[in-house]
């Protein structure tokens, strides 16, 4: 009974080792990128020297409407930063290009067209992405049953052993644990679904994410190096709908930083876990502190992300993917997660 339980510990550990790292990552990067936006010092710097701050706009265009400390970062390129390197490489003109190029090909507002961009690359990267982490996660759960069977037999070959050769305690628990590795290493092996795949979904999508955040961050405040950068800023400074017309401001009603945490909040509960609501609620003061084009862009991002896990819970879609059965999967998925979202939020006194 011990061995089964330290076998399963083990195994619940690596999966979610991985998860964790990953999402430990992505909040110290989130860390990173607000407090480099939020930096006024490179700005001062600037002042001190006596450059200006923006470069001047051609005539008639309109100036950045965000305060000096949302674009300090821009004025400080000469410095040589990282996020000036990052603002200026390759992925992110790239971003740039197919931004521009769905404008051009579709003539929507620039709202439209980072809401149709974002539904684009997320139904065209992340949900295979998605449907293989799946795919992946529905194997490994399949090789729990086998998995305790080898740690049972394991744990009582290790016992024999021990009584005959007088192995000490320990020495007999790190054979069964380096034994026990070699098993279920094989096992991932044999039907090719290592836990670590499952993480290729993170090391796509973050990068995705910051590059396409970036390239927008360079369009709202005119630091693009493009020919059209002012020319985009104008467009963005008229391009927005309902309360936030003007892309390159903030949202001062708060309206999208709120609607970006509680949509993430709404993905995490679907896993319950507890790390990451920290990253969700987060994301609120951050998303409040940049152009209201980059705060479209992490709502329309998360309602996609919410969107594709809940498809991704429908057994035709499953079986569609060839996502291999498991235990824990349900014919009526949604009604049973209505439930316990009921049950949890709504019922309990």
């Amino acid at each position: 009974m011990r061995a089964e339980s330290l076998g399963d510990r083990r195994l619940s550990l690596v999966c979610e080792a991985g998860v964790l790292r990953d999402f430990r990552r992505i909040a110290d990067m989130l860390n990173r990128l607000a407090s480099r936006w939020l930096r006024p010092l490179p700005a001062l710097r600037l002042r001190a020297r006596g450059l200006p701050l923006v470069p001047a706009p051609p005539s008639g265009a309109k100036a950045p409407c965000l305060p000096v400390w949302a674009v300090a970062s821009v004025s400080a390129a000469g410095a040589g930063g990282w996020y000036e390197a990052l603002a200026a490489s390759a992925p992110v003109r790239g971003a740039e290009a197919v931004l521009l190029g769905t404008q051009a090909a579709t003539g929507l507002p620039w709202w439209g067209s980072i809401l149709l961009t974002t539904v684009a690359v997320r139904g065209a990267v992340t949900l295979p992405l998605a449907a293989y982490q799946h795919y992946i996660l529905a194997k490994v759960e399949n090789l729990q049953p086998e998995i305790k069977n080898i740690a049972r037999h394991l744990n009582q070959e290790v016992a024999v052993r021990a009584n005959q050769l007088g192995w000490s305690k320990r020495f007999a628990r790190l054979t069964y644990l380096k034994s026990m590795r070699r098993f279920v290493s094989e096992l991932y092996v044999r039907d090719n679904c290592h836990p670590f795949k499952a993480t290729v979904l993170v090391w796509i999508q973050l990068p995705v994410w910051i590059f396409m955040s970036v390239a927008l961050r360079n369009f709202s405040t005119g630091a693009t190096n493009s020919e059209a950068g002012f020319s985009v800023q104008e467009q963005l400074a008229t391009g927005g709908v309902l309360w936030f017309p003007d892309l390159t401001a903030l949202d001062s009603t708060w309206i999208l930083p709120v609607s970006v945490g509680v949509v993430n909040l709404l993905i995490v509960e679907m896993y319950i876990t507890h790390f990451v609501r920290v990253v969700s609620v987060l994301m609120i003061p951050i998303a409040a502190t940049v152009p209201s084009s980059i705060a479209l862009y992490w709502l329309c991002s998360s309602l996609m992300g919410l969107s594709q896990n809940l498809l991704l819970r429908s057994p035709g879609f499953r079986q569609l993917c060839r996502i291999p059965l498991t235990k824990s999967d349900s014919k009526t998925p949604y009604k049973d997660l209505f439930a316990a979202f009921h049950t949890k939020f709504i019922s309990r006194k």
